[in-house]
């Protein structure tokens, strides 16, 4: 069964998802940052340097939220970046920072489903994600669509939460995960299942291998995983 934020409503996943990230949108910046003492920042750089050597023109940017993953890769010079995201709320609160930091030209955002891309095949130069395939309501088919807007030889970049293996880490993680991040979410973002939905998520997650196992199921090739600060997180890279 899968992980949904609202457990006493009827709606699959993928409302539900929307609907969580609707309410959070005004916060979700500032919780992003604060939650993870900034070191998501920090994630975002790493893996957009994972494709300085490619040189993509063409990027999409999915589950773009919004839109800092989109702004971070900026730096690899593109001529475009397109960003996606089910969450009309996310995708408001991206448009304004863009026009405020007069980006806007630079990148598109707009309202799409990962699982049923609005993109020809073989379009895309890169297709990055920063914490939202876990969010997917299924994984393997929101992987198939990334895989057919990639153009052959273009490499998707993916950040997700893992789930640390060893001692300390792994302890003081679930403790913060389970008890500390979700009271402080629920204070912030006035929403009671977000940051609850959050650890549940990254729970549920296949992480490291196993994920490498099903983005190999769905075409990618030259797969490598990428663990960050003692495996909190991990970056995933494929190719077409």
């Amino acid at each position: 069964m899968a992980v949904v934020p609202y457990k006493d409503k009827q709606e699959g996943k993928k409302e539900q998802v929307a609907e969580m990230f609707n309410n959070i949108s005004k916060k979700y910046d500032f919780l992003n940052h604060f939650l993870s003492l900034g070191i998501d920042i920090t994630w975002r750089k790493k893996a957009v340097k994972m494709l300085a050597a490619d040189k993509p023109k063409l990027i999409l940017d999915i589950a773009t939220g919004t839109g800092d993953f989109a702004i971070e890769a900026l730096a690899l010079n593109p001529d475009k970046i397109i960003g996606v995201d089910i969450s009309e709320g996310m995708l408001a609160e991206g448009r304004k920072k863009l026009k405020k930091r007069k980006l806007d030209d630079r990148i598109e955002l707009q309202t799409g489903d990962s699982e049923r891309l609005l993109f020809e095949d073989n379009k895309f130069d890169a297709v990055i994600v920063s914490f939202g395939v876990r969010n997917f309501e299924n994984l393997e088919k929101g992987l198939r669509d990334m895989y057919r807007v990639l153009k052959p030889g273009g490499k998707t970049v993916i950040v997700e939460f893992s789930k640390p293996k060893k001692f300390p880490m792994k302890q003081g993680y679930n403790f913060y995960f389970k008890y500390i991040l979700p009271q402080i979410g629920k204070i912030v973002s006035k929403d009671n299942a977000a940051y609850t939905y959050l650890p549940e998520s990254v729970q549920a997650f296949p992480d490291g291998e196993d994920f490498l196992a099903v983005l190999k199921k769905v075409g990618f090739k030259n797969t490598q995983c990428k663990p960050l600060t003692f495996g909190i997180s991990s970056i995933y890279i494929g190719q077409k």
